[in-house]
């Protein structure tokens, strides 16, 4: 079977080349312009770097030198049900992205059919034909290719979505975790602080057996260590409720039997000079909202080549047997060879409709974009200004503390000489009760800080690296 002449015009349209699709806007052009002069980003935030796609270092959970903490993190990122369904989302959306790219390439199908004809008088006819098919949509005008990248570009940006949820997870664990550790304190205090109330009260009772104080400071002693009873049970079942919002982190049961630590971990060193500041290519939401600015960039560019014509090639060759074949006297085998051609001339405005929609639609992603962007920004800079007041708070908190301790032993003492009234023993109390409540408090608030800061700035201290390839972290191993 010989191979068919390419005619000049068919030959026009195989060499005939492929429009440039243009590229989107990098990052930094895309937040200059959407905020413009009404928020100037510093230079450091907006560097003009690759948006790193995959997993960033995050060995910011191994600095805070807690090994229970490292292993449930470990254990949240294995068997969190949500980021499971979060990577299930992100193989789906590996597959769209093969879609989109075939589109590139020739479809090749095979067919083949046999039949078999009786006629009036016995006279039997049989015939059977297969065929190699094969199409191919010559994307002249970068319709296909647009459509690919915004295709891409949307895998990207779901690569960036699994990797934010997997740092928020571990950032919620961690926080989780901490007020579990918090929870188990104050309940540990609120326990001392019963004892405390009852010594006052065998105090307050054995004065009035001797007639030193009336039935008043009774009551009151009473009043206090009933108040400090009930405290303790509700810290219980607060801590009964933390513990099992962590156990559903980890995909356990909430049976409420994790066992927490009982005391916190220090607070990591200070944040080194040169903090990570290239938000705009690290911090995986900041990446996603980048991708899909890209997606709708590149639909624009799609809408708009779909309002010129679509070429493609078609071929075909097979071999066919009886019937046609016979009555022709030609050969058993077949090919053919064309072009067709598909120019819309009217379709009632709905591919301008379609430019206007996608067009649209890239502006709203701009848009959030810059958004998201100024949000980042205030949580990185939030995260650095608390670090250090919580560090102030905490050490003048620390002061507060000994010093109405040492009010309150001292008014202890007056109390049993008969100096003062027992109302200035329970204030004292009071003021020592709720200013180690509060210290107890802020050490929680500076880890769970530092976390924020963690997560502010896309992962741990380490420079971001180079922008990695398309690997699915869906399949990687959890880290």
């Amino acid at each position: 079977m010989a191979a068919p002449k390419v005619s000049p015009p068919l030959l026009f349209v195989l060499l005939l080349g492929g429009c440039a699709v243009p590229e989107p806007p990098p990052a930094a052009e895309n937040l200059a312009t959407v905020l413009g002069d009404q928020a100037p980003v510093p230079a450091g935030y907006a560097a003009a770097g690759s948006p790193v796609i995959g997993e960033l270092p995050d060995d910011w959970v191994a600095s805070f030198g807690d090994p229970q903490l490292e292993a449930i993190v470990d254990e949240g990122v294995a068997y969190n049900l949500n980021l499971r369904a979060s990577a299930a989302q992100l193989t789906a959306a590996s597959g769209l992205v093969v879609q989109a790219g075939s589109q590139l390439k020739p479809h090749v199908a095979a067919a083949g059919e046999s039949a078999q004809t009786n006629f009036q008088g016995g006279l039997e006819t049989s015939s059977s034909q297969a065929a190699l098919q094969v199409s191919w949509e010559l994307d002249v005008w970068g319709r296909v290719r647009s459509e690919a990248a915004a295709t891409g570009a949307g895998h990207q940006a779901a690569t960036a979505d699994y990797e934010f949820a997997r740092l928020s997870l571990k950032a919620q664990i961690a926080k989780t975790w901490f007020a579990a550790v918090e929870t188990r304190q104050q309940m540990a205090f609120a326990r001392e602080v019963v004892k405390l109330n009852a010594e006052t009260l065998r105090v307050v009772e054995t004065k009035y057996e001797f007639g030193e104080v009336d039935m008043r400071d009774v009551h009151l002693a009473r009043s206090d260590l009933a108040s400090a009873q009930e405290r303790v049970q509700q810290v219980e079942g607060a801590y009964r409720t933390v513990q099992r919002a962590l156990e559903v982190l980890l995909g356990r049961y909430p049976s409420a039997e994790i066992d927490v630590a009982t005391e916190f971990v220090a607070v990591p060193p200070p944040i080194p000079v040169g903090l990570p500041s290239a938000l705009l290519e690290r911090r995986p939401d900041l990446v996603a909202a980048d991708r899909r600015v890209a997606a709708s960039f590149n639909q624009v560019s799609a809408a708009k080549a779909a309002r010129l014509p679509r070429l493609g090639l078609t071929a075909g060759g097979g071999a066919a047997t009886g019937g046609l074949a016979e009555l022709l006297g030609a050969g058993n085998g077949f090919f053919n060879l064309g072009a067709n051609f598909l120019g819309p001339l009217y379709a009632g405005g709905a591919l301008q409709a379609q430019v206007e929609i996608r067009s649209a639609e890239q502006e709203a992603a701009l848009l959030s974009y810059g958004q998201q962007a100024l949000k980042a920004f205030s949580e990185v800079e939030n995260a650095l200004t608390n670090e250090s007041l919580l560090q102030s708070r905490e050490e003048l908190l620390e002061q507060v503390v000994a010093d109405n301790r040492a009010a309150l032993d001292l008014a202890q003492f007056q109390y049993q000489q008969g100096a003062v009234e027992l109302l200035n023993v329970l204030i004292m109390q009071g003021r020592l009760v709720n200013a180690q409540v509060q210290l107890i408090n802020i050490r929680n608030l500076r880890l769970a800080e530092r976390i924020n800061l963690h997560l502010a700035i896309g992962g741990d201290f380490a420079a971001p690296t180079e922008a990695s390839g398309s690997a699915d972290p869906a399949t990687a191993e959890a880290s």
